[in-house]
């Protein structure tokens, strides 16, 4: 898949999920010291399991996102191509998330 900029004007910064990305460094810098501590399984999967929540849900909201503003704009306009190509790259990523 392409790394291409989204060519809408409008596109929202992402600065919500970047946010929440750091604090998913902060728990996983907190997971590293469970380890390093010794603590209990449970305890360090339960941690793990929260982290894997929160990034599926910062996957899903830039996913809408995406789907909301790069790919309907495509779809708006009169450009085949960049149709196509968004329609393709919506079949990729459906690919990657089974």
């Amino acid at each position: 898949m392409s790394t291409q900029d989204c060519q809408n004007p409008h596109h929202p910064s992402h600065l919500k999920e970047l946010a929440n990305l750091n604090r998913i460094s902060g728990q996983i810098e907190g997971i590293k010291k469970m380890i390093q501590e010794s603590r209990y399984c449970p305890e360090i999967l339960t941690q793990l399991r929260a982290i894997r929540s929160a990034i599926k849900s910062i996957e899903l909201r830039i996913l809408d996102v995406h789907l909301t503003s790069c790919v309907t704009q495509a779809s708006l306009s009169n450009d085949q191509k960049e149709q196509k190509r968004k329609i393709d790259e919506i079949r990729e990523l459906i690919k990657r998330f089974e």
